[in-house]
């Protein structure tokens, strides 16, 4: 029996995700059914080869022969991940997570298939994530927070406790979120996005871009502003 694993996507996010993957399946069980790693990308032409592993289109993924195959969507854009992850259900194809060795995980974690978890991440107590959740290197999810599908967090995103994110939210590297309450949590609306180096204070609308410290609406009026005092 063969198993085939992909990585969709080999931009730099997707090479950086693999080798995690394959440290991940060397340290199953030795009579564990033969492995083989591949990236897929729609723009792919026959025999290439990337980091010494195949590159197909999804459509000659589906055909390579393989008693098992299953796929882990590696692109940071929440709405192209979840178009590519419809297309792989669609196809019989299931998810599965990638989780580096060192992530540090305690107690009482609900975390959706698909998911991507970087070295150094750390998830702590009493936290539920859903689905095809992207957590890049050395970011930190703290205690009863609730993050929904497709959420993107970029390198040393710190999410302190008692904070809500809605589906399809894009936080920025090294963004910084307030500490909620558990009457009071603080929310990021849907489809959000916080911008890279923000210190998020209070609740952001579903839709809606938010940069500086303290983080406010991405406007005109704003960036003004921000030039004016800087």
């Amino acid at each position: 029996m063969k198993r085939l694993f992909a990585v969709y996507g080999f931009s730099g996010f997707g090479r950086e995700v693999c080798p995690v993957l394959q440290s991940q399946l060397e340290g199953q069980p030795r009579d564990s059914a033969p492995c083989e790693v591949v990236y897929i990308d729609d723009a792919a032409t026959d025999g290439q080869m990337l980091n010494g592993l195949e590159v197909h289109t999804f459509n000659s993924f589906l055909n390579k022969p393989a008693d098992e195959r299953q796929v882990v969507v590696a692109i940071a854009d929440a709405a192209i991940r979840q178009k590519l992850t419809h297309r792989c259900e669609q196809a019989g194809v299931p998810q599965f997570s990638v989780r580096a060795e060192n992530v540090v995980e305690l107690d009482n974690v609900e975390i959706g298939e698909g998911s991507i978890l970087c070295p150094f991440v750390t998830l702590t107590s009493d936290i539920k994530i859903g689905k095809s959740f992207h957590a890049n290197i050395y970011s930190y999810v703290a205690h009863d927070c609730v993050i929904g599908d497709y959420v993107t967090f970029a390198p040393r995103v710190n999410c302190n406790g008692n904070v809500h994110i809605g589906d399809c939210a894009y936080i920025g590297t090294g963004a910084v979120f307030k500490q909620g309450t558990p009457r009071r949590p603080l929310v990021v609306g849907k489809g959000a996005v916080v911008a890279a180096g923000a210190v998020v204070t209070k609740n952001v609308p579903a839709g809606a871009t938010v940069f500086g410290n303290p983080a406010v609406p991405l406007t005109r009026a704003n960036l003004e502003a921000r030039r004016d005092r800087g």
